[in-house]
């Protein structure tokens, strides 16, 4: 079951084997060790919520394989910070892996204080842990670290041959200095293809599909990358919530736009939507672009017709993509730039709404919607405040956080259901045993910034450089020879022949001039005007043109 990736069947033998009673002493420590690699495979597969143990225990840290299945879990839930800390504290204890040498090119480094190990043995099994260590390191961005590490790795020395290649991608990335992507590509591919019985799980599958997309993007090479996504994209119908397959939707786009930000990569991926309006991929990253040209307004529009779209639909996992804890969230940060907290209110309420209902709901979406919920003065609101923190409650009866939101929302509405919580929190009394009353009333009430208005949102990133940086004044230049007591001409403008002070030089000149009214009425053509008739209107004469009527034949040639 596990090499065939069914980690929830295998979750449910080792259970069963650890239930019973007919295990063997020595085999209790094996079952303990490969639930754990299958705990932390379960957070690879985002089921987490299948796994016996989700947070590192005290009991992890007394062998090596259990620090290095706690640091593997660690790491699937995106924990890199403690996952370091324990896979340090795994290779300083022991080393043997078990079933984990096949987890993720994980091994622990408590293999140094073993002294019942050879030292080719310990560094054959330390090689492993070096390689996942170098994986956390930049992940975390410790790049100088990493260079450091990758640099003591010996790719022939491993044996896997999966670690190995692992091992070689990983090395490719730990660089301070920028990397030439047409070498980088030749040697990603120049790895050799791993047998049947020695091949990747799916989720390490998946990265490498996406190293080698972005090498092909860092090598302008769009059509092959826009190619291979639409090939992977078109297997899976739209919309889904797969980690995989969005990433390689953001690659897609990403080649369309050939690795242009801002308003020039919106130009080419907007087109896109049309063909796809359900790419979860697609419609995130066009959100993300609008954040960089500071244009939310647009990004919460694009999201809420998405929103819209999938409420209409009649799929069978449409609503579970459309009150995804990821898209709600992304729609509540928009509504807080704006300061639209009715939006917020309205929207975490339906998505705790839709979850309460199901077997395995988000802690984290209920308790922000149950937040939300409590600062209200609706009766309605905070019954629903009430439900969503019971619901907590049920999940995990031990958190604080749920059994005062409880005891919050009921206080005001229906005082009976609270009886008996009120005691499960904290007294009042310690809570405010460290308070200066005097100090906080001589210092006043503190003010808050207003939230940024619809119009302050919508301004682009050129409008607000444009305000922040201060226009240098140039100093006004005058003449050398100028006088401010005397008076400036008002022609100085005007060219040389327009002014009034213009005089024509030479006979032509001068009789150029006179011919010109220069703006004035010829005496005659006053007269003429007088003299047309009593009733003192000019009469038009009117001239005929004459022309040839036919053309002119042409002379014969001589």
């Amino acid at each position: 079951s596990y090499r065939l990736e069914d980690f929830p069947g295998a979750m449910r033998l080792y259970r069963e084997l650890a239930q019973s009673q007919v295990a063997l002493e020595n085999e209790v420590n094996d079952i303990r060790i490969n639930g754990g690699a299958t705990d932390a495979q379960l957070e690879w597969k985002r089921l987490g919520y299948l796994a016996q143990k989700r947070k590192p225990q005290r009991e992890d840290l007394e062998a090596f394989e259990t620090a290095y299945n706690a640091a593997c879990g660690c790491i699937a839930r995106g924990e890199f910070g403690q996952g370091e800390v324990l896979l340090k504290r795994a290779k300083g204890n022991g080393c043997s892996m078990y079933f984990i040498s096949v987890s993720y090119f994980i091994l622990p480094d408590l293999c140094l204080s073993l002294d019942d190990l050879p030292e080719s043995e310990k560094s054959a099994e330390l090689l492993p842990i070096s390689v996942q260590q170098l994986y956390v390191l930049n992940a975390l961005g410790k790049i100088d670290q990493a260079e450091a590490l990758a640099s003591e790795i010996s790719l022939d020395e491993i044996p896997d041959l999966s670690t190995r290649q692992v091992a070689q991608i990983n090395k490719l990335s730990a660089k301070t200095k920028p990397v030439n992507p047409f070498l980088a590509h030749r040697l990603f591919h120049s790895m050799a293809p791993l047998p049947a019985n020695d091949r990747l799980f799916t989720f390490q599958a998946d990265l490498k599909r996406q190293s080698n997309l972005a090498l092909d993007l860092q090598s302008s090479k769009y059509t092959g990358v826009i190619n291979s996504a639409n090939m992977s994209l078109n297997k899976h119908s739209s919309p889904t919530i797969s980690s995989n397959l969005n990433s390689i939707s953001v690659v897609n786009a990403a080649a369309h736009a050939q690795n242009q930000l801002g308003r020039f990569g919106l130009k080419y991926i907007l087109p896109l939507l049309d063909k796809r309006p359900n790419d979860v991929g697609l419609i995130v990253t066009i959100i993300h672009l609008y954040i960089l040209t500071r244009n939310n307004g647009s990004a919460i529009t694009v999201l809420e017709s998405f929103f819209k779209r999938l409420e209409k639909s009649s799929g069978a996992n449409d609503q579970d993509v459309r009150f995804a804890p990821g898209l709600v969230a992304i729609l509540v940060s928009l509504y807080s730039i704006q300061g639209r907290r009715l939006q917020i209110r309205a929207e975490l309420a339906r998505a705790a709404s839709y979850w309460r209902h199901k077997s395995k709901p988000s802690p984290h979406l209920l308790r922000a919607a149950g937040m939300s919920l409590v600062s209200s003065f609706n009766p309605e609101e905070l019954s629903a405040a009430g439900e969503v923190f019971d619901t907590l409650q049920r999940e995990d009866p031990k958190d604080r956080l749920a059994t005062a939101g409880y005891v919050a929302a009921y206080a005001t509405i229906d005082a009976d259901k609270i009886d008996g919580k009120v005691e499960q929190l904290t007294p009042v009394s310690r809570l405010i045993a460290d308070l200066d009353v005097d100090a906080l009333e001589h210092a006043g009430i503190p003010q808050t910034a207003p939230a940024p208005g619809i119009d302050a949102s919508r301004k682009s990133a050129g409008d607000e450089q444009a305000t922040l940086v201060k226009k240098r004044k140039r100093k006004s230049r005058l003449p050398k020879d100028y006088d401010p007591e005397k008076t400036i001409d008002p022609d100085r403008w005007l060219p040389l022949k327009d002014r009034s002070s213009y005089r024509p030089k030479g006979k032509k000149g001068k009789q150029k001039a006179a011919a010109s009214t220069q703006g004035g009425v010829a005496e005659k053509a006053v007269e003429g005007l007088n003299m047309a008739g009593s009733d003192g209107v000019a009469k038009a004469s009117t001239t005929v043109i004459s022309g040839p009527l036919k053309p002119k034949k042409k002379k014969p040639k001589k």
